[in-house]
């Protein structure tokens, strides 16, 4: 079990920084590179149940994620199963004059063999979380 966090400063307002980042169906096409598949399977009011593919550390992770959107302050994901099931991950938006702070905070928890994985490369986990943030961030501030 690692916990990571990560707190950025986006040069955009709040409002547009958290549409885009709980717009999910999109990243298939914005973040292609990290996110190979996305298929939404239910939403009801703020939540949504969605099948994910995630690229990171070279390897692809297949997880089914809950979704709690409490608009336009936090976005929980909770991982409920896959290869990081029981991975909690927290985003809080604050509007600060005319940026956004974001501040992510992520458990992982991985299962078998993906347990030795996050053990020995928990540093490099970190950084490519860090690099997918830096990524958004750009599309964000267009």
């Amino acid at each position: 079990m690692s916990k990571i966090t990560f707190q950025k400063i986006i040069k955009s307002d709040r409002k547009n920084v958290f549409e885009l980042a709980t717009s999910y169906k999109n990243f298939q096409i914005i973040l292609p590179q990290y996110f190979p598949s996305i298929r939404i399977i239910s939403v009801r009011e703020n939540v949504s149940i969605v099948e994910e593919h995630l690229r990171i550390c070279g390897r692809e992770l297949v997880m089914m994620a809950k979704h709690v959107i409490n608009d336009p302050i936090t976005h929980e994901i909770f991982i409920i199963g896959g290869d990081a099931k029981g991975t909690h991950i927290t985003s809080r938006y604050e509007q600060l004059s005319h940026t956004t702070k974001l501040t992510l905070e992520i458990e992982w928890k991985f299962k078998g063999i993906m347990k030795l994985f996050d053990f020995f490369n928990r540093h490099k986990m970190a950084s490519e979380y860090s690099k997918i943030i830096d990524e958004f961030i750009v599309i964000a501030e267009i």
